[in-house]
């Protein structure tokens, strides 16, 4: 019988039929194998789930000798080392079906947050410092404002759809343009860089962190946006220079940030958090009780699919 060993010890209703099939070990109820631990037992394991900020580094996976498959708990796969995994024909899955709805939910909220005001007008009320008035608390429109999308994946598209209800249009860059006909049945147009950063008044980050698009709003880019622009970002931390940025939106070069993901870890920088022009969220993207369970479901469905080759496999290339 295969072996599999998950790393958390969380949303078991979705690993239901992976247990039925085969010997699943997790860790104690509400917690996570330390890398230590993972470390101590890969050998004897036939495929590893990782939950998204697990490191699947070289030195894991050179004594994980038995090892077929990483099905990673998350639509990313930055925590693991792909061209090793490759290099040892390792098959690398990810759950991007469960996490597209929810994450673009939650970026077109802090798209409309950020440019209505609604969690600083919230803040201001609680504490008594509101003004209430014709003249007072001004945002931001929303209908007929232009949403560039770097990074055309499936979560870029469904948000693209969403802007695009709320009366947006949309432009978009990705590592590939889409065919005619899907760009005519999404409404968006494709530009280069330069253009998108230039023609928008809002930019939502949605690729994957690479190597390519580590940093990939610095100093230059946030110079070409608009000084009324908003940035937001649901995808990873490292896609934005976060010192520049906090340095951007001081001078005004552009308007301000909705963030879900932060540069340096879980938290953000501590000028951010005294910014009324930024809205932040920790890791939001998924985080319903619902999403959770069907991404677990996934996973699953990835380790089955691949051992028994019953359905498909979301396989990361």
């Amino acid at each position: 019988m295969n072996k599999i060993l998950v790393t958390y010890n969380m949303f078991r209703e979705g690993f239901a039929e992976l247990e039925s099939l085969y010997d699943v070990t997790f860790p104690d109820d509400g917690k996570d194998f330390t890398y230590e631990e993972v470390m101590a037992v890969i050998e004897d394991y036939d495929a590893l789930c990782p939950m998204f900020n697990f490191p699947v580094n070289r030195e894991l996976l050179e004594r994980g000798t038995k090892l077929r498959i990483i099905a990673n708990y998350a639509v990313g796969y930055d925590n693991i080392d792909l061209g090793y995994a490759a290099s040892k024909g390792l098959t690398v899955a990810n759950t991007p079906a469960p996490t597209t709805d929810p994450t673009a939910n939650l970026a077109l909220a802090l798209l409309l947050d950020t440019a209505r005001r609604v969690a600083e007008c919230d803040r201001k009320l609680r504490s008594h410092e509101a003004r209430v008035g014709v003249h007072e608390n001004f945002g931001l429109p929303v209908t007929g404002a232009t949403l560039g999308i770097i990074g055309m994946g499936r979560i870029g598209k469904a948000l693209c759809k969403r802007a695009r209800a709320c009366g947006m249009d949309v432009i978009y860059h990705n590592r590939r343009q889409l065919d005619l006909n899907e760009e005519t049945k999404l409404g968006a147009t494709y530009v280069s860089p330069d253009e998108l950063l230039a023609q928008s008044d809002f930019v939502s980050l949605n690729a994957p962190l690479t190597p390519e698009t580590r940093h990939i709003i610095g100093v230059e880019q946030l110079r070409r946006m608009k000084p009324t622009a908003i940035l937001i970002n649901t995808s990873r931390g490292q896609l934005i220079d976060e010192k520049a940025l906090i340095e951007a939106l001081k001078e005004g070069v552009i308007h301000g940030a909705g963030l879900d993901m932060f540069e340096f870890g879980d938290y953000p920088s501590d000028e951010l958090l005294t910014m009324d022009n930024v809205v932040l969220t920790p890791h939001l993207g998924t985080q319903t009780a619902f999403s959770r369970i069907a991404m677990a479901k996934a996973v699953g469905n990835n380790v089955i699919g691949f051992f028994e080759n019953d359905r498909p496999v979301s396989v990361v290339r």
